[in-house]
């Protein structure tokens, strides 16, 4: 399981793969230490390491979010497909497990414990010999130096954080600060960097359009200065709002409402106010959300208006497209 690990040892402290073998070899420590268990005579500490065990999660949206676009971008494509695969059923088997560990149903933990425990130790093997050897030689070092800021946003399974890779990087960055030159699949001619990729006036104004959701953005200075035009807006919009002040676009008994939300947003008392109330034998559910800028500046409010009446009647799941057929 670790065939791979003498190259990895000599890696600089902090690289990416290095982490993954530090986490691996957690990840077989606590598959040692809960085989060890009996879920019936130690139920609590058995519970205790596969809470641990259950944050492979974290793993799992790394190589997803981060090593697999760059494995893509090198035409590498079968991780994405074959792997996150892999990823899914051991996702399954620890949701069907935290289910047996709510009833403490100690017959079906024990009857699935054992797959979940086999799976992610085939997962490890497949890493060792294949992903990692191939990402290594595929993966330049200035690709490397690129993934501290996205795997700290997806998190780890160690004990302690990692330290910033390379270790000349010492201070966090925040992504729309991060104007570091990659190679991009697309054209970014006439669009902006956002905090998260670049996108043209144009895809923008479709994003917006295109959101199941009413919204609205007042400034610091009480004014709208935006709102989405929707084909289904929850409540009408006209041009004539833009640089109006917000005390005006409300009905007079709901008006200090939305002023008091505006007046403890502005002093960093309140980040967020919800309503919900039946409209025209809809459920409308209506958010304010504070709008701070990288100093914590008071910057404004955002209010999100969306028609909930459908989305409170799921139930169970839907995870196919069974009505396209």
């Amino acid at each position: 399981m670790n065939s791979f690990l003498p190259v990895v040892e000599k890696l600089p402290v902090g690289h990416p793969v290095r982490i993954y073998y530090q986490e691996g070899a957690l990840i077989q420590n606590l598959i040692k230490e809960i085989r060890a268990v009996n879920p019936d005579e130690e139920f609590q500490k058995y519970y205790n390491i596969f809470n641990e065990l259950s944050g492979i999660e974290k793993r799992f949206a790394r190589k997803e979010n981060q090593l697999f676009p760059y494995l893509e971008k090198y035409g590498w494509e079968g991780p994405s497909q074959g792997m996150w695969s892999f990823h899914d059923n051991l996702r399954d088997m620890i949701r069907l497990l935290n289910t047996a560990n709510e009833n403490k149903d100690i017959v079906r933990i024990k009857e699935n414990l054992a797959f979940l425990l086999d799976g992610i130790e085939r997962l490890l093997t497949i890493e060792d010999t294949r992903l990692f050897p191939n990402a290594m030689e595929l993966l330049q070092d200035k690709d490397w130096n690129e993934f501290y800021i996205g795997d700290a946003e997806m998190g780890w399974m160690l004990h302690e954080k990692p330290a910033p890779y390379p270790d000349i990087q010492d201070t966090y960055l925040h992504p729309s600060e991060d104007f570091t030159e990659r190679e991009l699949s697309f054209s970014i001619e006439n669009t902006f960097h956002y905090d998260e990729g670049y996108m043209s006036p144009e895809q923008v104004n479709l994003l917006l359009r295109f959101l199941p959701l009413d919204i609205t953005y007042v400034d610091e200075n009480v004014k709208v200065i935006f709102y989405n035009r929707g084909d289904d807006r929850v409540f009408p919009r006209s041009k004539g709002i833009i640089g109006r002040e917000v005390k005006f676009c409300h009905p007079p008994k709901s008006v200090h409402l939305v002023l008091r939300i505006v007046d403890e947003f502005r002093a960093g008392t309140k980040d967020v106010a919800e309503f919900w109330f039946n409209f025209k034998g809809r459920i409308i559910h209506i958010r304010y959300f504070a709008i701070r800028d990288h100093n914590k500046k008071y910057r404004g409010v955002i209010e999100m208006s969306q028609d909930i009446t459908d989305i409170q009647k799921l139930e169970g799941q839907k995870r196919l497209l069974d009505d396209w057929d």
